[in-house]
Formats: C-alpha cells, structure tokens, sequence
C-alpha cells in the first residue's frame, strides 16, 4: 500500500476516502485504478487513504474476505466497483 495521495488541494475543503486493501492485492491495484481515474474527472479535491487491513487484527476480521473496500465517511463501495459508483458515493 502506498502513502496518502493527494489531488488538488487548493481548495479548503478535501475530500478524504480509504481505500482498505494489503500489499500484494492485485485487486486494490485495480481498485486504486478505477478511483484515480474517476476522480480525475471529479471537480471535488480529494485524498486517497491507504489502510493495509493485516495492520489490525479487527480490521483484518473485519474486511479480510472482502477487499478492497472504498469508504468515505460512514460509507462503503465493495469491490468490483466503477467510477461512477466512486463518484456516486462522493455525491452521495
């Protein structure tokens, strides 16, 4: 998993999401694909957070079987997701 990443943040207000997943997840790869590419064509600021779920035991529990996982706020996008569902869920 790599560091936070961030759009364009000259705006006040920045949209955070997290996407849960672990090293060597070829799906999260993709899933952080289909997220930049969205976003890129999303007007909002955001920053994408990284969570590696084998960092908690409690995370691991919780999401082991079903990453990646996009949350943003109390919200989740359970992968296999597109970019209007990424988008969806900003404006939701």
């Amino acid at each position: 998993m790599s560091d936070p990443i961030m759009a364009d943040s000259s705006s006040k207000t920045i949209s955070t999401l997290t996407l849960l997943g672990t090293t060597g997840c070829h799906l999260c790869d993709d899933a952080e694909a289909v997220i930049h590419s969205a976003l890129s064509r999303h007007p909002v600021p955001y920053q994408l957070r990284q969570c590696d779920i084998a960092d908690s035991e409690a995370t691991m529990a919780r999401y082991g079987v079903r990453i990646p996982v996009l949350r943003y706020g109390e919200q989740e996008l359970d992968w296999p997701f597109n970019g209007e569902q990424v988008i969806a869920l900003l404006e939701g």
